[in-house]
């Protein structure tokens, strides 16, 4: 199997600096609800004296900043990943803060991504040959008995700390995700990555990266119904606040296979966030929500490992989004295609919007360690499974550390 190598798209700090500056200067000149008769087309210099040109930021000087744009931007709506977009296109990961983007009415329009897979696209011998990882490669096992999603003990803060949802804008709507806080050996401590699915952030073959990806750890920690969500105490529902994704990774077998449906891609659907907090607070992610696990890239043997925990929050039906569940499991073989590692799967009856959601076990040294995402389910939602982590996700890895 050869190596392939990690995708990683750096938000450009001086472009970003300029939408954002841009932004600020737009919305403080004439905001939404604000001055019904402005011209929409007018750049913000014009609102605004003394603020800066795009040539000046060293931006193209017919770069539309115009309100009209910018109204649009915040909404989450740009042409499908064209390349003449106003603000570069999707081919890079643009990610700028916009504060008061992701109130609670967006995040719970928010839409699970579709990712069933049929039986006709799954592959593999029922037994495998040779030992160590080899032992596993190519292999299919039968499908794993249904395990019924159990609610995680509230709060979330305390029974699944490193836990959150991952929002995103994309070219179908706003969609929502899982994601876990890792460890970053870069910054002990002080960590400020989040590991999820690369469908979660990019748009696989023929698409690219979606835009104001953000994570929310521990949201809605004390089990609210989705009902009592949008008026509950912020506390309760995004006890840790928002943090966006300054930089993201994923990698090239999804960018080159993935597809929105089914299971093109899936065996390296696996991607990386770095994160801030969007109010600029000064302590990392790992700080202030008091944990992170480790990233085992060692592609273990399914016959290694005794059982996996699965975490996320499923938005399908019967599930809404507003809980965080999770599965256990011993895991089995999957294989979609030979040429990439074979995946795990366990029986669970989670749904969409669990996607990337950590897959958790004990390590060899006793502490937590994660092991997979979220990648593909079946309609019938009786199992998951999610991508053996080797040395394609260690470099996805390790371009966003540090």
């Amino acid at each position: 199997m050869s190596s392939k190598r990690m995708a990683i798209r750096r938000r450009p700090a001086l472009a970003a600096a300029a939408a954002a500056a841009a932004f600020a200067v737009s919305v403080t000149a004439c905001g939404p609800g604000e001055g019904a008769e402005a011209d929409t087309d007018a750049k913000p210099t014009a609102a605004a004296p003394g603020a800066l040109l795009p040539e000046e930021l060293g931006l193209p000087e017919d770069l539309p900043f115009s309100l009209e744009d910018l109204k649009a931007w915040k909404e989450g709506k740009w042409d499908d990943w064209d390349p003449d977009g106003w603000l570069g296109d999707a081919k890079e990961f643009i990610n700028p803060v916009i504060e008061d983007l992701w109130d609670r009415q967006r995040m719970r329009d928010a839409e699970e991504p579709d990712r069933e897979v049929g039986e006709d696209e799954i592959g593999g011998t029922p037994d495998g040959d040779g030992a160590g990882a080899a032992e596993d490669e190519g292999v299919t096992d039968p499908e794993p008995a249904k395990v019924d999603a159990a609610a995680v003990p509230v709060p979330y803060t305390e029974s699944a700390a490193a836990h959150g949802k991952v929002f995103m804008d994309t070219p179908g709507g706003q969609m929502v995700c899982s994601g876990t806080v890792v460890r970053d050996p870069a910054n002990p401590g002080r960590s400020n990555l989040v590991a999820t699915a690369g469908h979660c952030v990019h748009g696989g073959k023929g698409k690219g990266w979606f835009r104001n990806v953000v994570f929310v750890p521990g949201f809605n920690h004390r089990g609210l119904p989705a009902a009592e969500l949008e008026t509950a105490p912020e506390e309760d529902v995004l006890p840790h606040g928002i943090w966006w994704a300054g930089e993201a990774a994923t990698t090239d077998h999804w960018r080159a296979e993935g597809a929105e449906q089914g299971g093109a891609g899936a065996q390296q659907d696996f991607a990386m966030l770095e994160v801030s907090r969007e109010d600029g607070a000064g302590s990392s992610l790992e700080e202030t929500v008091g944990a992170a696990v480790t990233v085992n890239f060692s592609l273990p043997t399914v016959s290694t490992l005794g059982e996996l925990t699965a975490r996320g929050y499923p938005a399908a039906p019967p599930f809404d989004g507003s809980a965080m569940y999770h599965c256990a499991d011993a895991p089995g073989r999957l294989t979609i295609d030979p040429e990439q590692p074979t995946m795990y799967r366990i029986g669970c009856t989670m749904t969409g919007g669990s996607s990337g959601g950590g897959w958790i076990a004990r390590g060899p040294g006793g502490e937590d360690e994660l092991y997979s995402v979220t990648s593909i389910g079946p309609v019938t939602a009786t199992w998951l499974a999610g991508p053996r982590l080797g040395a394609d996700a260690k470099g996805v890895f390790d371009a966003v550390s540090g």
